[in-house]
């Protein structure tokens, strides 16, 4: 990392500020922040107040101020998209104007500016996608692992792929913690609804293990507990000595019951490589011998990876994973 310059792509967001509290104390000569709200980035010029730091203007659905904000980059996190399950939901041409069409213009040109890594994040809901939110960013990976057979080794286009990032936006723990400050009854959807559970600095641990080990193609998984929405419900109101009341109130717009991480098909290949999984291209040709004389080992001998299958964790050990959140700490502290 020494003397080079990286690219946050929607950098302003709550995964750009987790990497940069790390990076910034790095060898990086540059890092730039590329998004188009300019009162986030202002924030950010303010808080981090460090000359390693660039900000661009610009929409990664705007070819030329991506490639414009790309010259001389050796890196790229690529973390713009929206991410709204209900929102895209509502409005999936949106979805596929950021998460789709954006994504081809980051990754074409990363590949036009000769960046030598480019990691693109993706979500648990791209697999067996039920809603736009999660079909967009499955198109999205198909781009970054086709797009890399076109790469001559120099260049590497990757993936990670998680589930929920705690506290982040958007997310339900900041929901249920405004719901107990303001003594109102917890909203939860379906109390039997699991989700993965990964801190910020864990989702940054994971774009450096892949930016560190990927080879073309390859998308990247971190293995990770999985909670019960009533459980961290109830850990939550352990945390804050609340009595609150908890209000069932059923599924939102094309929510699952629970998350996958891998399909068996991916399980059938993937490689175990301890506290990740890596999920190699398939490089095979359009030759349809392969696929229809030649073929692979059953999927059915698999099992897919989701969070009604995955480590669960009980209220203690949720609350164990609460209280590492920087989030919670200033909650409590009402700072």
């Amino acid at each position: 990392m020494k003397n080079k310059t990286l690219l946050i792509t929607g950098g302003t967001g709550s995964f750009g500020n987790a990497v940069l509290s790390k990076f910034l104390a790095q060898d990086f000569n540059e890092i730039r922040i590329f998004s188009r709200d300019e009162k986030k980035q202002e924030d950010m010029r303010l808080h981090f107040n460090n000359k390693k730091l660039k900000f661009y203007i610009g929409d990664v659905r705007d070819y030329q101020s991506v490639s414009a904000a790309m010259k001389n980059v050796d890196f790229v996190f690529h973390a713009a998209a929206l991410k709204q399950v209900p929102s895209c939901e509502f409005y999936p041409m949106e979805a596929i104007k950021t998460n789709i069409l954006g994504a081809e213009n980051v990754l074409e040109a990363a590949f036009q500016n000769q960046v030598k890594k480019t990691i693109v994040l993706s979500t648990d809901k791209a697999v067996y996608p039920i809603n736009a939110m999660g079909l967009s960013k499955a198109m999205m990976e198909k781009l970054m692992v086709s797009k890399s057979r076109a790469l001559d080794g120099n260049n590497v286009f990757s993936a990670t792929r998680y589930g929920n990032v705690m506290a982040s936006r958007g997310s339900v723990i900041p929901l249920f913690v405004s719901q107990i400050k303001s003594k109102s009854a917890l909203t939860i959807t379906d109390p039997e609804m699991t989700r993965f559970m990964m801190n910020l600095d864990e989702s940054v641990e994971l774009v450096e293990y892949a930016f560190n080990n990927a080879e073309p193609g390859d998308i990247f998984v971190q293995k990770s507990p999985a909670a019960s929405l009533i459980t961290l419900a109830e850990a939550l109101l352990m945390i804050f000595e609340a009595s609150n009341k908890i209000k069932i109130i059923g599924t939102r717009h094309s929510e699952k019951l629970y998350e996958t991480l891998l399909t068996r098909e991916e399980m059938q290949h993937a490689v175990d490589m301890g506290n990740y999984y890596k999920i190699p291209a398939d490089n095979r040709s359009l030759n349809y011998a392969q696929y229809f004389s030649e073929g692979n080992t059953s999927s059915s001998n698999y099992e897919d990876y989701h969070s009604h299958n995955a480590e669960r964790l009980d209220i203690d050990g949720m609350i164990k994973e609460l209280l590492k959140l920087k989030f919670i700490q200033k909650e409590l502290n009402n700072e």
